[in-house]
């Protein structure tokens, strides 16, 4: 089932990744009284009374530097407000993008500095939201600082809450109102087993609108809309030569204001929610721009939910001749930035003209059809141990790795259990080494494997009786 989002927003230095800190119970966020320390959403699950919801943290909403106010202004006797001015806009528009995308926002103010122009500023953009708005008091940790808070009422909500995000205060009872405000749990709408679900992937402006449009113009598809399972998204239903296909559109991120090229971090939730549904992403990357931060940010949240991925370069049309005469090299780049993700298949296209595009659902389906191969046992065991003969992991204090079986436990993605000696003999680099070793058996194209370790029953044993003694 998709997840609540819960998003915490308000004006810079009021205590908001603190609070997200004691939600999820970790100092996840980087916390600073140094105000515009956090930029980017944090994003994270977390839950509370048995429900779960996803927690999302932004940067201050910050108001023109010429309304700043006074003894927080930037500028020469202020350079890191110098510095973080520039990133104003862009800050807010992260938030602005949270708050679209949340089912509950909370409102963060600071009890202990009182109402400000900035928290007016705030207000002023909550409400524009028919989205559930919780104002809260933060560093209300004495009586005398909760009395004071009741001058946040000013701002026309219809409850504050006071809570000390440092020391715990309140925020128990705050939780409960957030759950109490959660939209039911529906379960996700019944999709016939044979459906191949495939989100389209990338940063504003690579060509996903492009893209969809023309997948959906493609003589051989059937399209239907249906209702998808978050509130602001359509999917598509197609037949695709006889299979059936579900398109879940991240199209609907664009780039807002006047924002400069290369900053954009709005696809992230999105990409967060996609991946939740989908077996496959196509991950677009502008040919014109070239792999970009942003890019491999949104592969690795691919990569994390243990989704396929089919790299699709767009814009093929918009390159010069010597860059389409040498594509190598621009995958090898490509490749290069994403070298987590060794397995991708990469396509060159252009949704504007139609070139390859009648390439990109064929690949997908291959990509697809990879998630659900399996491996004969003899063939995994084999392999496994001619990769520990040929080159055998370091010995870790005398102690060298055994193993005994493996099998695959699982698809989608392709998992397998490796029954080991000692699991911590491991290194991370050795199990890449592994996970290579069986792909050259099969390759599972676009598709991450995943290879677990567990300790030996006959080990466990062993090493039972020996605390016993």
């Amino acid at each position: 089932m998709p997840k609540p989002y819960v998003a915490i927003v308000g004006r810079p230095n009021v205590g908001k990744s603190t609070f997200f800190n004691r939600l999820i119970g970790e100092r996840r966020a980087v916390v600073s009284d140094i105000p515009g320390t956090t930029r980017d959403r944090i994003i994270t699950e977390t839950e509370w009374n048995d429900r779960s919801f996803v927690l999302v943290d932004t940067g201050g909403i910050e108001v023109l530097p010429s309304t700043v106010d006074a003894g927080r202004r930037p500028g020469p006797e202020n350079p890191l407000l110098e510095d973080s001015a520039a990133f104003i806009p862009l800050i807010r528009a992260q938030a602005e993008q949270a708050i679209a995308e949340a089912d509950i926002v909370l409102f963060l103010t600071d009890a202990s500095t009182g109402l400000t122009g900035a928290d007016q500023e705030v207000a002023d953009l909550l409400r524009r939201t028919t989205k559930p708005v919780l104002l809260v008091a933060n560093k209300a940790d004495s009586e005398r600082r909760e009395q004071q808070a009741y001058e946040f009422y000013e701002l026309g909500f219809d409850e504050v809450y006071t809570i000390s995000a440092l020391h715990g205060r309140g925020v128990a009872d705050l939780l409960d109102t957030i759950v109490d405000l959660l939209p039911p749990e529906t379960p996700e709408p019944e999709v016939p087993e044979d459906t191949v679900r495939i989100a389209i992937l990338g940063r504003p402006n690579v060509g996903k609108s492009s893209l969809l449009n023309r997948l959906l113009g493609e003589e051989r598809a059937i399209v239907s809309p249906v209702a998808g399972t978050t509130r602001d998204t359509l999917d598509t239903e197609m037949l695709w030569e006889g299979q059936r296909i579900t398109l879940i559109d991240t199209a609907g991120i664009r780039r807002r204001g006047k924002i400069e090229v290369g900053v954009e971090k709005y696809s992230v939730l999105r990409a967060v929610k996609a991946t939740e549904r989908a077996d496959i992403a196509l991950l677009l990357i502008d040919a014109v721009e070239g792999i970009t931060a942003q890019d491999t940010h949104i592969a690795g949240i691919i990569a994390e939910q243990g989704v396929s991925v089919v790299v699709v370069v767009n814009k093929w049309d918009a390159v010069t001749s010597d860059v389409r005469r040498d594509a190598a090299d621009f995958e090898a780049k490509v490749r290069e930035g994403l070298k987590f993700m060794p397995y991708i298949p990469v396509l060159f296209i252009s949704a504007l003209t139609g070139l390859r595009v009648d390439r990109v659902i064929p690949t997908a389906l291959e990509v697809a059809g990879a998630r659900y191969e399996r491996l004969p046992a003899g063939v995994l065991n084999d392999t496994l141990q001619r990769a520990l003969a040929e080159h055998a992991p370091p010995s870790i204090q005398g102690r060298k790795l055994k193993l005994y079986y493996a099998s695959q436990v699982g698809v989608a993605p392709p998992t397998f259990a490796l029954s080991v000696n000692d699991p911590a003999l491991v290194h991370f680099s050795y199990q890449r080494f592994l996970e290579n070793r069986i792909r050259e058996v099969y390759a599972f194209p676009g598709t991450p494997i995943r290879v677990i370790f567990r300790a030996h029953k006959k080990e466990k044993g062993e090493r039972r009786d020996k605390r016993r003694g």
